[in-house]
């Protein structure tokens, strides 16, 4: 699985990290994992045109001292559909950009 990790987190910034996490995106699935779902201006043509899927998410799973990005584009709809695939440069870029600017806001340098 490709991922963009941030790891070596103190516990009072996780903490910090959750609370953002939830206020951006809703209480969590399973416990740790947050949904981040992508602007329609990122999607690409095959999964915009499947309107069915949408919305197209990426999962960000946060651990004891650790957060992962998984960079993989999914659907919360369905669990195949040729729409899920690995994020296109653009989308890889607004997702990394995302939690850099998550990161920078919060105060947290790593």
């Amino acid at each position: 699985m490709k991922q963009y990790v941030v790891d070596q987190l103190r516990p009072a910034d996780e903490r910090r990290v959750r609370e953002f996490l939830e206020r951006r995106y809703g209480p969590p699935a399973l416990g740790a994992i947050f949904w981040v779902p992508l602007e329609a201006g990122l999607l690409s043509p095959l999964q915009s045109a499947h309107r069915d899927c949408q919305p197209h998410c990426a999962a960000i799973e946060l651990e004891a001292g650790r957060l992962s990005l998984e960079l993989l584009i999914r659907s919360r709809q369905r669990l195949r559909c040729s729409c899920i695939a690995y994020a296109s440069r653009a989308q890889r870029e607004w997702l990394i950009g995302e939690i850099d600017a998550m990161l920078e806001e919060l105060t947290i340098s790593v």
